[in-house]
Protein backbone atom coordinates (compact mmCIF):
# COMPACT_ATOMS: atom_id res chain seq x y z
CA UNK A 1 0.00 0.00 0.00
CA UNK A 2 0.82 3.64 -0.91
CA UNK A 3 2.07 5.41 2.45
CA UNK A 4 3.20 8.96 1.60
CA UNK A 5 3.27 11.35 4.98
CA UNK A 6 0.49 9.00 6.63
CA UNK A 7 -1.65 8.92 3.95
CA UNK A 8 -2.97 5.84 3.53
CA UNK A 9 -6.52 5.02 1.38
CA UNK A 10 -7.46 8.46 3.46
CA UNK A 11 -6.12 8.03 7.01
CA UNK A 12 -4.19 10.51 8.47
CA UNK A 13 -2.22 9.95 10.86
CA UNK A 14 -2.00 12.77 13.85
CA UNK A 15 0.60 12.47 16.67
CA UNK A 16 -0.52 13.79 19.78
CA UNK A 17 1.87 16.19 21.20
CA UNK A 18 4.49 14.83 18.80
CA UNK A 19 6.04 11.67 18.26
CA UNK A 20 6.53 11.73 21.88
CA UNK A 21 6.91 8.36 23.85
CA UNK A 22 10.40 7.38 22.26
CA UNK A 23 13.79 8.02 23.57
CA UNK A 24 15.14 11.57 23.86
CA UNK A 25 11.78 13.15 23.47
CA UNK A 26 8.84 14.80 25.28
CA UNK A 27 5.43 16.01 24.98
CA UNK A 28 5.10 18.98 22.91
CA UNK A 29 9.03 19.34 22.54
CA UNK A 30 10.79 20.15 19.41
CA UNK A 31 12.46 16.93 19.20
CA UNK A 32 8.70 15.32 19.60
CA UNK A 33 7.67 17.73 16.26
CA UNK A 34 11.15 16.48 14.52
CA UNK A 35 10.67 12.81 15.51
CA UNK A 36 6.73 12.60 14.18
CA UNK A 37 8.38 13.85 10.99
CA UNK A 38 10.64 11.39 10.55
CA UNK A 39 8.46 8.60 10.70
CA UNK A 40 6.06 9.94 8.18
CA UNK A 41 3.01 11.24 9.95
CA UNK A 42 0.85 13.32 8.12
CA UNK A 43 0.56 16.05 11.08
CA UNK A 44 1.72 16.73 15.07
CA UNK A 45 -0.53 18.21 17.08
CA UNK A 46 0.68 21.04 19.46
CA UNK A 47 -0.81 23.17 22.27
CA UNK A 48 -0.28 27.00 22.67
CA UNK A 49 -0.76 29.10 25.84
CA UNK A 50 -0.42 33.21 26.26
CA UNK A 51 1.26 33.97 29.43
CA UNK A 52 0.67 36.94 31.35
CA UNK A 53 2.68 39.29 30.06
CA UNK A 54 1.11 38.22 26.26
CA UNK A 55 3.99 35.43 24.93
CA UNK A 56 3.09 32.28 23.20
CA UNK A 57 4.35 28.85 24.71
CA UNK A 58 3.82 25.58 23.77
CA UNK A 59 2.79 23.34 26.64
CA UNK A 60 -0.18 21.59 27.35
CA UNK A 61 -1.12 21.25 31.36
CA UNK A 62 -2.40 24.68 32.28
CA UNK A 63 -0.29 24.19 35.71
CA UNK A 64 2.81 22.82 34.45
CA UNK A 65 5.43 21.75 36.79
CA UNK A 66 4.05 24.01 39.69
CA UNK A 67 4.01 26.78 36.78
CA UNK A 68 0.42 28.55 35.36
CA UNK A 69 1.03 29.38 31.64
CA UNK A 70 -1.36 31.53 31.43
CA UNK A 71 -0.79 33.55 35.02
CA UNK A 72 2.44 33.33 34.93
CA UNK A 73 5.24 35.78 33.38
CA UNK A 74 7.06 34.80 30.21
CA UNK A 75 9.98 34.70 32.36
CA UNK A 76 8.89 32.61 34.74
CA UNK A 77 7.35 29.74 31.92
CA UNK A 78 10.59 29.78 30.37
CA UNK A 79 12.65 27.95 33.36
CA UNK A 80 11.09 25.05 32.70
CA UNK A 81 12.85 22.48 31.31
CA UNK A 82 10.75 19.64 29.90
CA UNK A 83 11.47 15.58 30.66
CA UNK A 84 13.77 15.43 27.74
CA UNK A 85 15.91 18.10 29.11
CA UNK A 86 14.96 21.25 26.28
CA UNK A 87 13.67 24.53 27.35
CA UNK A 88 10.07 24.63 27.19
CA UNK A 89 9.51 26.03 23.89
CA UNK A 90 8.23 28.96 22.34
CA UNK A 91 5.90 29.24 19.31
CA UNK A 92 8.67 31.43 17.30
CA UNK A 93 10.88 28.03 18.33
CA UNK A 94 8.48 26.00 17.54
CA UNK A 95 7.39 27.12 13.99
CA UNK A 96 10.89 28.25 13.01
CA UNK A 97 11.67 24.68 13.42
CA UNK A 98 8.61 23.13 11.85
CA UNK A 99 9.19 25.24 8.30
CA UNK A 100 12.09 22.97 8.01
CA UNK A 101 10.19 19.95 8.06
CA UNK A 102 7.42 18.69 5.76
CA UNK A 103 5.00 17.53 8.67
CA UNK A 104 1.86 19.29 8.81
CA UNK A 105 1.60 21.40 11.99
CA UNK A 106 -2.13 21.08 14.02
CA UNK A 107 -2.12 24.40 16.70
CA UNK A 108 -4.57 23.30 19.42
CA UNK A 109 -5.02 26.84 20.98
CA UNK A 110 -6.01 26.18 24.89
CA UNK A 111 -8.54 28.20 26.09
CA UNK A 112 -8.12 31.35 28.40
CA UNK A 113 -9.96 33.25 31.30
CA UNK A 114 -11.75 35.40 29.18
CA UNK A 115 -12.61 36.05 25.59
CA UNK A 116 -10.55 39.01 25.47
CA UNK A 117 -7.71 37.34 25.94
CA UNK A 118 -8.76 34.18 23.78
CA UNK A 119 -9.02 37.33 21.23
CA UNK A 120 -5.84 38.75 21.76
CA UNK A 121 -3.91 34.94 21.67
CA UNK A 122 -6.08 34.75 18.38
CA UNK A 123 -4.27 37.50 16.47
CA UNK A 124 -0.87 36.99 17.83
CA UNK A 125 -1.21 33.40 16.41
CA UNK A 126 -2.40 33.94 13.13
CA UNK A 127 0.60 37.17 12.97
CA UNK A 128 3.19 34.10 13.80
CA UNK A 129 1.25 31.81 11.26
CA UNK A 130 1.40 34.71 8.34
CA UNK A 131 5.38 35.65 9.56
CA UNK A 132 6.82 32.32 9.05
CA UNK A 133 4.81 31.31 5.99
CA UNK A 134 2.78 28.64 7.47
CA UNK A 135 -0.63 29.27 7.15
CA UNK A 136 -0.89 26.79 4.13
CA UNK A 137 0.45 24.26 6.82
CA UNK A 138 -1.32 24.44 9.69
CA UNK A 139 -4.99 23.12 10.82
CA UNK A 140 -5.93 24.85 14.03
CA UNK A 141 -8.56 23.39 16.81
CA UNK A 142 -9.50 24.69 19.92
CA UNK A 143 -12.15 24.04 22.88
CA UNK A 144 -13.27 27.59 22.66
CA UNK A 145 -16.02 28.40 20.40
CA UNK A 146 -14.81 31.81 20.71
CA UNK A 147 -11.65 30.92 19.88
CA UNK A 148 -12.69 28.68 16.50
CA UNK A 149 -14.68 31.54 15.42
CA UNK A 150 -12.36 34.63 16.24
CA UNK A 151 -9.84 32.02 13.73
CA UNK A 152 -12.49 32.35 11.20
CA UNK A 153 -12.69 35.56 11.11
CA UNK A 154 -9.31 36.72 10.84
CA UNK A 155 -8.18 33.32 8.49
CA UNK A 156 -11.91 32.90 6.35
CA UNK A 157 -10.17 30.13 4.24
CA UNK A 158 -8.01 27.95 6.93
CA UNK A 159 -8.77 24.68 8.10
CA UNK A 160 -10.59 25.10 12.05
CA UNK A 161 -11.73 22.04 13.81
CA UNK A 162 -13.69 22.27 16.76
CA UNK A 163 -12.66 20.02 19.89
CA UNK A 164 -15.13 19.93 22.18
CA UNK A 165 -17.43 17.30 21.13
CA UNK A 166 -20.96 18.94 22.13
CA UNK A 167 -22.11 20.55 18.81
CA UNK A 168 -23.46 18.36 15.78
CA UNK A 169 -22.11 18.03 12.68
CA UNK A 170 -24.69 20.27 11.00
CA UNK A 171 -24.31 22.91 13.60
CA UNK A 172 -20.31 22.78 13.22
CA UNK A 173 -20.95 23.22 9.08
CA UNK A 174 -23.59 26.02 9.64
CA UNK A 175 -20.77 28.18 11.50
CA UNK A 176 -18.59 27.70 8.96
CA UNK A 177 -15.55 25.70 10.62
CA UNK A 178 -14.26 22.90 8.53
CA UNK A 179 -14.56 20.21 10.74
CA UNK A 180 -15.19 17.86 14.15
CA UNK A 181 -12.33 16.85 16.29
CA UNK A 182 -14.27 15.00 19.07
CA UNK A 183 -12.61 12.29 21.92
CA UNK A 184 -13.01 8.58 20.70
CA UNK A 185 -16.06 8.48 23.18
CA UNK A 186 -18.32 10.88 21.55
CA UNK A 187 -17.97 9.37 18.44
CA UNK A 188 -18.50 5.43 19.34
CA UNK A 189 -20.11 5.36 22.93
CA UNK A 190 -22.66 8.72 22.93
CA UNK A 191 -22.75 9.80 18.96
CA UNK A 192 -21.99 6.71 16.37
CA UNK A 193 -23.90 8.37 14.51
CA UNK A 194 -22.26 11.74 13.99
CA UNK A 195 -19.82 9.65 11.90
CA UNK A 196 -22.36 9.39 9.30
CA UNK A 197 -23.63 12.60 9.67
CA UNK A 198 -20.50 14.26 9.05
CA UNK A 199 -19.98 12.89 6.17
CA UNK A 200 -23.06 13.48 4.60
CA UNK A 201 -22.43 17.00 5.36
CA UNK A 202 -19.01 17.03 3.84
CA UNK A 203 -17.59 17.85 7.87
CA UNK A 204 -14.06 16.81 8.01
CA UNK A 205 -13.62 14.34 11.49
CA UNK A 206 -10.86 13.85 13.58
CA UNK A 207 -10.92 11.61 16.40
CA UNK A 208 -8.91 12.20 19.84
CA UNK A 209 -6.73 10.24 21.77
CA UNK A 210 -7.05 6.71 20.54
CA UNK A 211 -4.09 5.09 21.47
CA UNK A 212 -5.04 1.17 21.51
CA UNK A 213 -5.34 -1.31 18.68
CA UNK A 214 -8.74 -2.23 18.63
CA UNK A 215 -10.22 1.18 19.16
CA UNK A 216 -7.64 2.47 16.32
CA UNK A 217 -9.24 -0.49 13.91
CA UNK A 218 -12.54 0.47 14.87
CA UNK A 219 -11.80 4.33 13.94
CA UNK A 220 -9.74 3.42 10.23
CA UNK A 221 -13.15 0.91 9.71
CA UNK A 222 -15.20 3.99 10.45
CA UNK A 223 -13.79 6.13 7.64
CA UNK A 224 -12.85 9.03 10.11
CA UNK A 225 -10.37 11.65 7.61
CA UNK A 226 -7.89 11.85 11.14
CA UNK A 227 -6.75 9.98 14.18
CA UNK A 228 -4.34 11.42 16.73
CA UNK A 229 -2.76 9.47 18.80
CA UNK A 230 0.17 8.86 21.04
CA UNK A 231 1.31 5.52 19.38
CA UNK A 232 1.53 6.70 15.78
CA UNK A 233 3.61 3.18 14.81
CA UNK A 234 1.05 1.50 15.61
CA UNK A 235 -1.26 3.11 13.87
CA UNK A 236 0.75 2.92 10.53
CA UNK A 237 1.21 -0.52 11.31
CA UNK A 238 -2.44 -0.94 10.84
CA UNK A 239 -2.55 1.16 7.84
CA UNK A 240 -0.72 -1.01 6.03
CA UNK A 241 -2.53 -4.28 6.87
Amino acid sequence: MVNIQGFVFGQKVICHRGFWDTPGSAQNSIAALVKADSIGAFGSEFDVWMTADGELVVNHDRVYKGVNMETSTFEQVRAIRLDNGEKLPTLDEYLTKGKELKIRLVLEMKSLSDFNREDECVAKIVRKLKHYGLLDRTDIIAFSINACLAFKKLLPDSNIYYLDGDYTPKKVKNLGLKGIDYHQNALRKEHPEWVKEAKDLGVEINVWTVDDSEALQYFINQGVDYITTNNPVELQKLLKK
